[in-house]
């Protein structure tokens, strides 16, 4: 079995770097090898894998992957970082599975990557978590299925239906690509530095695209109609169109009461106005 990383081991390692995790980055370790063995569990991934991680740290979550037989391409921003991971795994085993990229994940391409990966495991930074996944999402359609730990307000965003209040933006953009569902809660007892922020679990998986609009002006009909929220759609869609009188009638080609608002709308409906353009 894999020596997985405790409490003393991280704080090693992070002396040794002298690295002091920055809000910036959003750095916050986890230090339990339970939650690390949870998480693993719950991605399911196995040996045909290869997993991305995203901003692996000090490589907690790393061994853990390593230990399930999966390959793990690593992307990590911070250069002191990426420059120990290797070391930090070939103490422990599986390093001849292991790719670190030195990059941004917001900047990723695919032919950035050594394979096309399978499956995203990440602790992501909370300052940019929902971007993260769609950038990875839209340029990596190998990736099948997905588990990231993010603050809990915005597990609740990335997995919200239809006339939830925490509907929005996130929610339809990732059910674009497929089903999210909160799975966990995470305690902050298991990071360092403790947070001062909930954490939980989100996992999805991506669908089969069916959709004959482009995404790109669908995202932004999404994007129009939940800048007003309290509007309908006729009158938050009308920049968008060109015109109110114009949206209506987009609205009402599509199916949809111009009188809605954005919340009460599923990613097909979004779809259709969209398509409606055409």
């Amino acid at each position: 079995m894999t020596e997985l990383l405790g409490p003393a081991e991280i704080r090693a390692l992070a002396a040794e770097l002298d690295v002091r995790p920055t809000k910036k980055l959003g750095q916050n370790f986890v230090h339990d090898p339970n939650t690390v063995r949870r998480i693993v569990d719950l991605s399911g991934v196995g040996e045909d894998d290869v997993v991305l991680e995203v901003g692996p740290g000090l490589g907690s979550l790393t061994l853990g992957l390593l230990a399930t037989g999966a390959k793990v391409v690593a992307v990590e921003i911070d250069p002191v970082l990426a420059g120990r991971l290797p070391h930090t795994v070939a103490e422990r085993g599986g390093a001849e599975r292991l790719t670190v990229v030195g990059a941004d994940a917001l900047r990723i391409k695919a032919e950035d990557l050594p394979e096309r990966p399978t499956a995203l495991v990440a602790n992501l930074p909370y300052n940019v978590a929902v971007p993260v996944v769609l950038h990875l999402l839209a340029e990596l359609p190998s990736l099948t299925s997905g588990l990231v730990m993010v603050q809990t307000e915005v597990a609740d965003r990335m997995a919200a239906g239809p006339g939830s209040r925490t509907y929005g933006v996130p929610s339809v953009k990732l059910a674009w690509y497929g089903k999210a569902r909160k799975v966990a809660a995470v305690p902050r007892s298991v990071f360092w530095p403790v947070p001062n922020v909930d954490s939980a679990l989100v996992a999805f998986e991506r669908g089969d695209l069916v959709w004959s609009v482009d995404r790109q002006r669908l995202f932004a009909v999404v994007d129009a109609a939940f800048s007003q929220r309290r509007k309908t759609l006729r009158a938050a869609l009308a920049s968008w169109a060109g015109s109110a009188e114009r949206a209506g009638e987009l609205l009402e080609k599509a199916g949809v009461d111009p009188k809605a608002r954005g919340e009460q709308l599923d990613v097909h409906q979004f779809a259709r106005i969209a398509a409606a353009v055409e």
